[in-house]
């Protein structure tokens, strides 16, 4: 049952924040807990503050894109939507699969970045709004695909091999700027402090990932040369977790499905345990629909939601709490000189684990029986979190199903 209302806001932390400072109440249920106390904030600062809602145990999330978000039948229709169900949060994007921005931040730098395509002008009131009803608010940021930034900084982007004057697109004209390249680094880093400002709880970025899906053969990296894919995904990883850890900000990170059962980088830099330093949550996307054909031995995987996010999560979860690993990172130390290597490595809690489940119709229809399998397969893992995707942000089996409970 959804706690209530006043229930659910004494259940939670609340964060005044302006600027780097806040002032944090706890509660002994809270995963996370941030902030730096500091009892002259509020007194001397021109902007109104912005409260921040700490994270709920557990997440129950839906996602809203920037034309949704900024669309206010829409956005309210799956307001109601939370408002009646177990769901307690939102993830709405900020810096989508165009590169432009949802809301138009203080910081002059990004004034040009804002869509005017889609976005909400009162972002920040809607996220108030979310607050007053005790609604988690993740922002999600886009991070190296990016149409919009590798058109005004070329010199950034991934380009092809055969004219690499030309930037690389894949099979949906999208192009990507190098993982290594710094100057982009604080691009990123300039739109989270300027998302948490405005009252988002939780940043989530998404595309923290090498290309795919085009012409892999005509693909160049200008920057970085010689440094191993899942290397230069930690630096970054790094990097943005040094930036943000003095604001308090909760953060997460978008891997793919296969990051719980593959121990390579999939050839796009991802690999599980050089991601897990750095985020406090880390969300792998499980959709069953996004698996290969032969995965685990299942010839078809759409006909396998239970079995694929039960298996996937819960050799996640072995990951996660293993205090030791084959896998080298920057933040692990080597134990002895036995080969193959082995690393120490924290037990980090199992709830750092949290899926990303389908409830959209591909390449089959996606049933209220599928996605109640894979809440039930995330629940069998041993975790309670989970976040909902459907592009059309229709949600219509996970309605039926959440309808029924």
């Amino acid at each position: 049952m959804k706690l209530s209302k006043s229930a659910l806001f004494l259940s939670t932390a609340l964060i005044v924040a302006t600027g780097a400072t806040a002032t944090v109440a706890t509660s002994p249920k809270l995963a996370f807990v941030r902030g730096d106390v500091d009892a002259s904030a509020t007194s001397t600062s021109t902007k109104p503050n912005v409260l921040h809602i700490a994270t709920p145990v557990p997440v129950r999330a839906i996602y809203m894109t920037q034309c949704v978000v900024g669309t206010p039948s829409m956005r309210e229709d799956l307001l109601k939507l939370i408002d009646d169900t177990e769901l307690n949060a939102v993830v709405i994007d900020i810096k989508d699969y165009t590169g432009k921005l949802a809301f138009t931040p203080e910081d002059p730098a990004l004034k040009d970045s804002v869509s005017d395509q889609c976005g909400a002008k009162d972002m920040e009131e809607f996220i108030r709004k979310l607050h007053d009803k005790s609604i988690y608010v993740i922002g999600r940021i886009t991070v190296f695909q990016d149409p919009y930034y590798t058109k005004i900084h070329p010199e950034l982007a991934v380009k092809r091999l055969s004219d690499k004057s030309a930037n690389w697109k894949d099979h949906k004209e999208l192009s990507f700027i190098d993982v290594s390249a710094k100057p982009f680094w604080d691009y990123i880093v300039k739109i989270a402090n300027a998302s948490y400002n405005i009252g988002f709880d939780e940043l989530n970025f998404d595309y923290i990932r090498f290309p795919s899906d085009g012409d892999m053969k005509d693909i160049y990296y200008s920057w970085g040369a010689g440094i191993e894919k899942s290397e230069a995904l930690e630096r970054f990883y790094i990097y943005l977790h040094d930036q943000l850890k003095s604001t308090g900000v909760v953060t997460s990170v978008d891997l793919f499905g296969m990051v719980t059962t593959n121990y390579d980088d999939l050839n796009i830099g991802q690999v599980l345990e050089r991601a897990m330093p750095y985020f406090d949550f880390i969300d792998p996307m499980v959709y069953p629909s996004h698996y290969p054909t032969g995965f685990n031995g299942y010839k078809k995987v759409n006909e396998h939601s239970y079995d694929i996010v039960y298996f996937s999560m819960s050799e996640a979860v072995k990951r996660t709490v293993a205090t030791t690993t084959s896998i080298g990172s920057f933040a692990y130390v080597r134990i002895g000189t036995s080969t193959p290597a082995v690393y120490a490595k924290p037990a980090y809690p199992a709830t750092k684990m949290r899926p990303w489940l389908q409830s959209f119709d591909y390449p089959v229809t996606y049933t209220p029986a599928m996605v109640e399998a894979q809440l039930k397969a995330t629940a069998d893992a041993g975790l309670e979190s989970w976040l909902i995707w459907d592009p059309a942000n229709k949600y219509r089996s996970l309605r039926e199903v959440l309808k029924s409970e």
